[in-house]
């Protein structure tokens, strides 16, 4: 295939825009800056250059989240913290930013809540989609540990489960695995619980 043919088919009616890619950064070549210029309402993280799209949230998935930031938001309230959630960007390290589904500091005035992108929090929550598994169990695990998040929560509605990690030293241990007919708590918050079943049945 000649160079002119290919330009005709990438040029061609019914397919993408493919020049357009070519002025973005080839993966592993991005910066910070670069991402952080990204103007999309698509869930984008990066780590060393690299940029990774995130899959379009379900309906049971933002379901779940919605309940979640209800509960979080009214006890946002009642001790003077503030919830988010995605899209927003969290720097969890060097080169490196996530974009939790919730994300949680229990002091309104906390230094780490920045406009452009959050340097952390006291809480966050993945809902686990599909295709997420090795993500938000393993990936992130290690990444919000290493970020000094106190808490993390993973809602896994295929395992139909909740787990909550709290962080010791450097590295997450768990506080509870809760499953369908058990009370999720907080491994901080004595008041800050839910029944699984809400979670995952949340509509």
């Amino acid at each position: 295939m000649t160079i002119a043919s290919t330009r005709s088919l990438i040029n061609a009616p019914g397919e993408p825009a493919w020049e357009i890619a070519l002025l973005f950064p080839m993966q592993g070549a991005w910066n910070e800056d670069e991402y952080l210029a990204l103007d999309t309402n698509l869930l984008v993280e990066f780590t060393n250059g690299n940029v990774e799209v995130l899959p379009v949230p379900t309906d049971r998935h933002q379901a779940m989240v919605g309940f979640l930031y209800v509960l979080l938001a009214a006890f946002a309230q009642r001790v003077g913290g503030i919830v988010r959630m995605a899209p927003l960007r969290v720097r969890v390290g060097p080169k490196k930013y996530r974009e939790p589904d919730l994300v949680f500091v229990s002091a309104e005035d906390d230094p780490r809540r920045q406009n452009p992108y959050w340097i952390g929090a006291d809480l966050v929550i993945e809902v686990v989609s599909r295709d997420g598994e090795e993500r938000d169990w393993v990936q992130k695990r290690i990444d919000y540990a290493q970020a000094g998040i106190g808490e993390y929560w993973i809602v896994d509605p295929q395992q139909e489960v909740i787990v909550v990690l709290r962080l010791t030293a450097d590295h997450y241990a768990e506080h509870g695995v809760f499953v369908r007919g058990q009370t999720v708590t907080s491994a901080r918050w004595f008041d800050l619980t839910t029944m699984v079943d809400h979670v995952l049945d949340a509509k």
